[in-house]
């Protein structure tokens, strides 16, 4: 159990970097520094094509950052999609150093970064399509300290003021606030160690899940599923929130318990962490319904297609 407690302690610890610069990065968005400009990318034209990319780098705090985005009303559900069903966890790394010939590792990870950008983009997409009028991100809010500077402008006199405001909206005020140093610094920190709190406890509790059931066992009771039967059960354990699911499914994979298409169904379902964020705004549980089901249901779908396909060719 004490290995339990210090793999779930490290796992939550990698993520924390993650959650802080996500923080910061919100208050930049929300308080319209130059940093909003560009990051209008992440609500346009190409942000299902870059969350999909994104969610492909073997990091589990990517699913995270998409979640926390999309709840600020930052990014669309087709980003959010997008970021979820391309998101690996460790999974690319298991293969990577699994105890394959590499002409099949080359393969199986191909095909999996390959499939998985297209399933994001294309569900992305079609998500933002068919949910324009509710999916596009919230309007940045009016920055909170607009023209609250403390200095002095003298507006007694009858003639217009001297300063040119139209291209002040996306800039950081030049002047020193004394708020500045909690805004972008201690708010931001005690967010991520906020989350990071209940990302451990989590943790923890898969931890200690898989330690009491075995690895052996889940990785037997995949193996045991059958043909037709794998895709259902490798998307049930890729749904379990925590990056040891798709760590089971990569190794299982390895030593042949799985077809590809079936890890890979476990895989399009599986979300690391990224879930959870969605799950603890209780109000829009059914919104958070639908993205689990769109993601087992598409998950289902790649997995029997996938079979099949070997099956016949």
């Amino acid at each position: 159990m004490l290995d339990v407690a210090l793999d779930a302690l490290l796992d939550t610890l990698k993520m924390l970097p993650f959650l802080f610069v996500l923080y910061v990065l919100i208050e930049l968005l929300e308080h319209r520094t130059r940093v909003g400009v560009p990051s209008r990318a992440l609500s346009g034209k190409a942000a299902p094509l870059i969350g999909g990319a994104t969610g492909l780098i073997p990091l589990c705090g990517f699913s995270v950052m998409a979640g926390k985005l999309f709840e600020r009303g930052l990014i669309t559900l087709g980003t959010l999609l997008a970021v979820f069903i391309a998101t690996n966890d460790e999974a690319l790394l298991v293969l990577a150093l699994a105890e394959l010939s590499w002409q099949r590792k080359l393969l199986s990870i191909g095909v999996i970064l390959v499939v998985k950008l297209v399933l994001a983009a294309a569900a992305g997409y079609l998500a933002d399509f068919l949910f324009r009028g509710r999916a596009v991100a919230a309007p940045l809010p009016a920055p909170a300290h607009e023209h609250e500077h403390g200095h002095e402008h003298d507006h007694d006199h009858g003639h217009a003021h001297g300063h040119d405001h139209e291209n002040e909206e996306f800039h950081v005020c030049e002047h020193k606030h004394e708020g500045a140093w909690t805004l972008y610094f201690l708010s931001p920190l005690l967010h991520a160690l906020q989350v990071a709190a209940a990302i451990l406890v989590v943790n923890f509790a898969f931890g200690t899940l898989f330690f009491l059931v075995g690895e052996e066992r889940v990785v037997g009771f995949l193996e045991g599923a059958g043909y037709w039967f794998q895709p259902l059960v490798a998307v049930l354990v890729g749904l379990v929130p925590n990056c040891a699911s798709s760590v089971v499914l990569a190794e299982t994979y390895a030593v042949g318990g799985l077809t590809l298409a079936s890890c890979l169904a476990g895989l399009v379902a599986n979300t690391g962490l990224g879930i959870l964020v969605l799950f603890q705004n209780a109000k829009a549980w059914k919104r958070n319904l639908a993205v689990l089901g769109a993601l087992t249901a598409l998950g289902i779908a790649v997995g029997y297609a996938g079979n099949a396909f070997m099956l016949l060719f």
